[in-house]
Formats: C-alpha cells, sequence, structure tokens
C-alpha cells in the first residue's frame, strides 16, 4: 500500500495548526468549571479549515464558546444541528470565517470543533467553558479528569454511522502530540482542602487563606500529552451532605428552569450498622470481561487477577458465570452455574486461559445475551463490566442498560488511560450500579472488591424525596428519580424552586428508602438564600440532567426519534446555552468576508493515544474531494510503515480488528504471594494443609505440620494460618482479602473448632506475627 494514497502523514511532515492549548480549572465543593483555550496559528500559503476531535468527560455541560481572531472576539450562540452545519458552510462558502462545536451522536464524550477559513498567516484563539460534577473515589477523593486520550473508536460491523456526521478521529502517539497544554487549578470549599493528588507531576499546593478553604495547583512545566490529567482533590470531613441553592438569571423568563432558583443536594446516606454487617449470601454475579486486542499486556493480566481475587470472594448459595468479548463472545458456562467447589474450579481454570485476543470491542451483542436469561428466583442480578471503553455506539449499549435497569444492577470498570466516561458512567447510572476507573498504575483489585461489597449490600427500594418549603414557593425535580443508594455513596439531586417566600427562608428535604426490610431515611435543613458568585453553573449542571434524561426518551428502542422530544431538547439547549446531541455552537465572523481564492485546505489534527506499539499517523483529508482515506483499510498497512517512523512492528491497537500476534505475549511472571495464597482458597472459605500452602506461606510442609494442635483438623489449622499470615503481612492490601477472610471464619465458626486460641499462638510463633485473635475475627 502506497503511504501517500491515505494521506497518512507524520506531524514532522505536516504543520499542525493548533500550537497551544491553555486549560484553567476552577473547583468548587464538587463541581468543576472548565475553561480551555485553543491557540490556532496558519503557517501555510492557502486558507485551511482545521479539525480537531477531542474528548470530554461525558456528563460535561458545554456552555461557552467563542472566538477571536486578530482583535475581533465572535460569541457562538446554541442552534440546531443541522441549521447550525447549513450556516457554517455558508459562511466558507462566501468568504466568512466560521467556527462550529458539536458533540458526537455515538457518544456524548466526543466533541468536534471546526475552524473555518482560517487566512494564510493568521492566528485565531478559541474558548470553551464546561461544567461537571466531580465522582467520589473508594478513598473519599473527588475525582476530576481532563481527558487528553482519546482512543479510536472501535464501530461494531454493520453499526449505522450518524447521518450527516463525517467526524474521523485520528491519533498520533503522545511523544508526537504537536501542541503544548498549560493546565492551572483553583479549589475551594466551605471545609478545609487536605490535600490534591495527581497522576502527573504538580507544583505544589499553594493555601489563598488561613482556613485552607482556598488553594491552587499547577502542572509542571513541561507536561507532555501523553496521559490523561487526573486530580484527586481531599476536603476535610467530605461525607457532609449539603445544598447549594443559585439564583435565577435576571434577564430569562420567572417560571423557566433558567429564570428560576435551581439547587443541587449532595446527599450521604448512612445505613444502619446492623444491615451492613449482614453480607447477602445470594446473587447472580456475572462477569463481562473485555478481550479485545487493546487489553492487551497488563490490562487483561489486571484483570484476571481480579477475577480471582472476586471468585474467592464470593458467597456460597449465589450463582455465578463469566463471558468475555471482542469481535465475538465466549462465556464459561451455558447458563449460570451454583458457585460450589467444583463450578468454581473450572471457571479459574479458563480464567487463567483467557488473552486479549478477540478482536474488536462488540459488547452489545453479549449483553443482549445475557439480558435473555432468565433471571433465578430470590437471586437477584449484579452485572459487573471491565472495559477499556473504546467503543463507537456508547448511546445504544446504555439504552440496551437502560431498558432492564429493572431485573440487575451494573458495576462498570474503564481500564487505563482514555477509557470512555460516556460509557463507564452511563452503564453504572442506568444499570443502578457503581463505576470506577482504573488509570495509570492505580491497583484494580482495591476498587473492584469495594464495588462486590456494594454489590453484597442490600438493594435500596421505594426511594422517595420528600421536600418542606415555605407557602409561596414550588419545588419542581429535575433529577431523574435515584434508582441506587450505596452506603456512604454520594447521590446528587436537583430542583427548580418556583415563587418567593416573605417570611421563612429554610427548607427541609427527606429522602426516604427501604433498607433489607427496614424504613431509612436521610434529612439535610438548607437555607432557601443563594449561594454568593455561583454564576450559572447549578443551573447548567441541572439543564445538562434534564436534555440526557430527555434525549435518552427521545431514542427509543427500535430508532424511531420522538419529534416532541426533540423539539423539548432543543428549545432547552439553545435557552440555557449548554450543547446537546442535536444543538451545536456555531459563530459565524462576519466583518471578513471576501471570496476564498483557490481551494480550501482541510486539516485534521491528531489526538493522542495510549497505543504502545502503533505507528505514529495523522490524516489529511482535503475540504475539496481531492482524496479520501478509508479507516476501514488501515489494519492491512504494511508493518514497514511502522518501522520507518522507529516504532516496533507490533501494531496492537490494529489487534482490535485482528489476531493477537504470539510474539507480544509477554512471559507469565512469577504470581505475587497474596495472590497464590488466595488461589488455594476453598469456595467453602477453607484452606488445605498441602505443599503448596506450605510454599505460599514460606515453609515447608514438615514445618507447618508441626506445630499443629494433636486434636485440631488439618483444614481448620490451615484456614487459621492463612488468616494470620493475612493479618500479618498484607494490612496495607486488606480490602482486596476482607470479603474472603470473612467467609473463612464464618467457615470456621461453622465447624465449632476447639482449641482456636492454642492454634493463634501456634500460627503466630511459626509465621513470626503477633496477631491478636480478635483481630482475625475469631
Amino acid at each position: 500500500m502506497m503511504v501517500s494514497c491515505c494521506g497518512l502523514i507524520t506531524s514532522q511532515k505536516e504543520p499542525v495548526p493548533l500550537k497551544s492549548v491553555e486549560v484553567e480549572l476552577e473547583v468548587k465543593d464538587h463541581v468543576a468549571t472548565v475553561v480551555s483555550t485553543l491557540n490556532y496559528h496558519n503557517q501555510e500559503d492557502k486558507p485551511l479549515e482545521a479539525v480537531f476531535v477531542f474528548p470530554l468527560p461525558g456528563d460535561a455541560a458545554v456552555c461557552h464558546f467563542s472566538a477571536t481572531v486578530g482583535q475581533t472576539e465572535i460569541v457562538a450562540e446554541v442552534k440546531e444541528k443541522q441549521e447550525a452545519r447549513e450556516e457554517y458552510d455558508d459562511a466558507l462558502s462566501s468568504g466568512q470565517q466560521a467556527f462550529l462545536l458539536e458533540e458526537s451522536e455515538q457518544s456524548p464524550d466526543v466533541f468536534s470543533l471546526s475552524v473555518g477559513s482560517l487566512p494564510p498567516g493568521e492566528s485565531a484563539s478559541i474558548r470553551l467553558e464546561y461544567v461537571t460534577e466531580l465522582a467520589v473515589q473508594a478513598d473519599e477523593g473527588l475525582r476530576f479528569l481532563l481527558p487528553a486520550v482519546l482512543n479510536p473508536r472501535y464501530q461494531p460491523q454493520g453499526s449505522v454511522g450518524s447521518e450527516g456526521s463525517n467526524v474521523q478521529v485520528t491519533s498520533v502517539p503522545a511523544s508526537l502530540v504537536p501542541y503544548t497544554l498549560s493546565f492551572s487549578a483553583r479549589v475551594s470549599s466551605p471545609r478545609p482542602v487536605s490535600k490534591v493528588e495527581s497522576s502527573s507531576p504538580l507544583d505544589p499546593l499553594q493555601y489563598l487563606n488561613t482556613e485552607q478553604t482556598q488553594a491552587t495547583v499547577k502542572l509542571a512545566a513541561g507536561h507532555k500529552f501523553d496521559r490523561d490529567v487526573e486530580l484527586l482533590i481531599y476536603y476535610k470531613d467530605a461525607h457532609q451532605p449539603s445544598a447549594m441553592v443559585e439564583a435565577g438569571q435576571a434577564s430569562s423568563q420567572p417560571g423557566s428552569l433558567m429564570g428560576d432558583s435551581v439547587v443541587m443536594l449532595s446527599l450521604y446516606p448512612e445505613f444502619p450498622q446492623a444491615v451492613m454487617s449482614s453480607v447477602a449470601s445470594s446473587g447472580e454475579f456475572v462477569f463481562l470481561l473485555d478481550r479485545s486486542g487493546s487489553m492487551h499486556g497488563e490490562r487483561i493480566k489486571n484483570a484476571r487477577d481480579t477475577l480471582l481475587l472476586l471468585l474467592k470472594s464470593l458467597p456460597l448459595g449465589c450463582y455465578f458465570n463469566i463471558y468475555s468479548f471482542g469481535s465475538s463472545f465466549e462465556h464459561i458456562f451455558p447458563k449460570s452455574e451454583d458457585y460450589n467447589q467444583k463450578t468454581m474450579e473450572e471457571a479459574l481454570k479458563k480464567v487463567e486461559e483467557m488473552e486479549a485476543d478477540l478482536g474488536g470491542t462488540e459488547i452489545l451483542e453479549p449483553l443482549k445475551h445475557i439480558y435473555r436469561q432468565p433471571s433465578i428466583p430470590s437471586q437477584p442480578r449484579q452485572l459487573f463490566v471491565f472495559t477499556d471503553g473504546e467503543v463507537g455506539n456508547t448511546k445504544e449499549v446504555i439504552n440496551l442498560v437502560k431498558q432492564n435497569s429493572a431485573s440487575h444492577r451494573c458495576f462498570s470498570f474503564g481500564i487505563g488511560e482514555g477509557a470512555s466516561s460516556a460509557l463507564i458512567n452511563g452503564l453504572a447510572k442506568e444499570g443502578g450500579g457503581h463505576a470506577q476507573f482504573i488509570t495509570g498504575a492505580d491497583r484494580m483489585q482495591p476498587k473492584v472488591m469495594q464495588s462486590l461489597r456494594f454489590a453484597l449490600q442490600p438493594s435500596v427500594v421505594d426511594v422517595s424525596v420528600k421536600w418542606d418549603l415555605p407557602s409561596g414557593v414550588s419545588v419542581t425535580a429535575l433529577s431523574p428519580p435515584i434508582a441506587a443508594l450505596f452506603q456512604g455513596q454520594r447521590s446528587l439531586v436537583y430542583a427548580q424552586f418556583t415563587g418567593q417566600s416573605s417570611e421563612a427562608s429554610e427548607g427541609c428535604v427527606t429522602v426516604a428508602y427501604s433498607l433489607a426490610g427496614h424504613p431509612s431515611q436521610t434529612q439535610l435543613h438548607f437555607s432557601l438564600k443563594p449561594a454568593e458568585d455561583s454564576g450559572l453553573t447549578v443551573h447548567r449542571l441541572a439543564a445538562r440532567t434534564v436534555i440526557r434524561s430527555l434525549e435518552m426518551e427521545v431514542r427509543e428502542p427500535g430508532g424511531q426519534e420522538d419529534a416532541g422530544g426533540k423539539k423539548k431538547v432543543v428549545e432547552l439547549s439553545v435557552q440555557s446555552g449548554v450543547s446537546s446531541v442535536f444543538t451545536a455552537f456555531i459563530a459565524v465572523n462576519k466583518s471578513n468576508s471576501e471570496a476564498i481564492q483557490g481551494p480550501l485546505l482541510r486539516r485534521t489534527i491528531p489526538t493522542p493515544r495510549m497505543m504502545a506499539c502503533m505507528a505514529p499517523m495523522a490524516f489529511c483529508s482535503m475540504r475539496m474531494p481531492v482524496m479520501s482515506c478509508d479507516m476501514a483499510q488501515l489494519p492491512q498497512m504494511s508493518p514497514m510503515i511502522g518501522l520507518a517512523f522507529g516504532q516496533t512492528s507490533c501494531s496492537m491497537d490494529m489487534m482490535d480488528q485482528s489476531d493477537t500476534l504470539e510474539s507480544c505475549r509477554p512471559k507469565q511472571p512469577p504470581r505475587d504471594p497474596l495472590l497464590q495464597l488466595v488461589s488455594l482458597q476453598k469456595a467453602s472459605g477453607c484452606w488445605l494443609l498441602d505443599p503448596h500452602l506450605a510454599a505460599a506461606l514460606g515453609k515447608t510442609s514438615e514445618e507447618v505440620e508441626k506445630p499443629k494442635p494433636a486434636s485440631v483438623k488439618q483444614d481448620v489449622w490451615a484456614t487459621i494460618l492463612a488468616l494470620i499470615w493475612l493479618h500479618g503481612f498484607k494490612m496495607d492490601a486488606q480490602e482486596e482479602w476482607e470479603l474472603l477472610s470473612m467467609k473463612a471464619v464464618s467457615w470456621l465458626r461453622a465447624q465449632k473448632a476447639s482449641l482456636v486460641m492454642e492454634c493463634v499462638e501456634a500460627g503466630n510463633a511459626l509465621l513470626g506475627c503477633n496477631v491478636q485473635k480478635d483481630a482475625v475475627g475469631l
């Protein structure tokens, strides 16, 4: 294949018009406002159209878009998408500069920005603003992610691309990204900021006041755009419920969403201890693992280790099955099986053999197959989905989960840089579960085990929200009904207040729910006085919540769009200035209109991606149909192209559509001692006294058998030794083995074992530990 026919160019040979990206982040409590400035310069001798496809957080509300060319600033308006596209094309053909920002129709976390008719030598600066909620992590940190990495999205065979949208994602290895990034953040909260951490190097945190409730932090100079920028923000006493009331916009109609006050409630339900200590012993656990080519290497190894911990931690009496998918899908059992020693061993044997060798990322078919399986009476279905989230049909997948939300809970895990936040958060949100992101050097196991603990919590049902407001003030709920509540996990609720009250200035909200048959409630009293200087952040987030709910309803199963619903989305999007799938931001510079001389060049700006061994490439396609570039032909690209760019010849990303190359498989490293011990535990919770256990404990068989008190059964002794070893040497990873150790303790109690104290003393002496009997839970 000739390189030139596809317009395949490296960033060194072709001037890329995007020169720098500056990002300013303002965090107030758990809401972030992000202002990105993109600076363009046309170094070519012809007028240029630059197209940049980039990721944003999936739940971001884009609320401002403007362009400065020379001395002129043009602020974009939100218009219906087709109308905006026509206005953009008309402007270009009449020689005006135009700027178009639109959301991808397949996934709400991908945007494309077209900068049209930039004259030779001209510069343009584009300002983009969005607001987003920050997710709460397992360790109570709030996570902000600036996605720098947009992995190529895998579009399943036969799925229809969106009409009129020809957005082409192109990417280069991060080290070759030709533009620079600067990033600074300002954090403020009613509570002190205890620390800010990041996977990227930061300059030290600077406090702006003595109470330490305001601080600034910057990315250290010289950051390469080679990974997503992740910030974790920790507040003291983060688990306090709070309410933020924001005044309406004076220029908007009273009674409308933008004209009235809007409240954002952050609730943290605390469940009664009695209910929390009883872990469920039933349930149907279905694990769905991505085995597409992009899961190669550490990702698939981590996933195998995680499945080992999950399978050992399941309660006796439940049912389970494991599905894996790529271009096709496989399952270990034809239907979910009773969890026992035999089925657990069979499953683990198959898990050991799993490699990232199933081609592309087609998640829709295995999900449909899982949902077609009849549910098992009194075994609530819990679905765990592990994927690096590189799919092109995100909205279709989320819709399917939503349609089946009454019959299961869905827990999702985004693995690696660039996992689609829209997909991972959408699966959990619509499936009433919990989402986790595993990036960089994060260990997958603690996050997955936290989700398993959530899945073993009893389901919260009959959730209702009751408002108690002064007379003269009425309330309209803007958030969809709460589908899931988990111990200590934040729930956000938006509502609109219409009308005024002459005297009282306090309101109260009660969230009532039933948990394992116990009625419970969380209550919050709050002031109706609007917060100072909060702008319209809460209004925009509330508008985005309503827009997303309406978009889901508009796209009914069967692909028929509801015209009335679409009209509502467009009206609210235009009124609130927040983007939607049916609208776009359009800005036209009406002051310059000379007819364009010669063809308008089109430059597609590459986005960084995290793929270890793939040829760096960008695609240049002319605005005039001079050449075409067919993505579908790329997988057949000669490996020599990769070598020419100094890369290895093993193109991993292409494996999403071809077979794994044997040579890329790493040799199995020796197993981690914790996983070695865990792998020996039986489904019932006990360990057997054998040479494998002795080796895992770092002893010989004789050393392990000799100190056993004579009347104590071998498996009781072995199980106590394993528990002492876990508590003595692996407390730093306790959340990973906590559930399986609880299972072991339950098994020991059921044996009514004697001489437990003597066993613990002898075990401590053997292993060189000092673990107390109570600490082990005996």
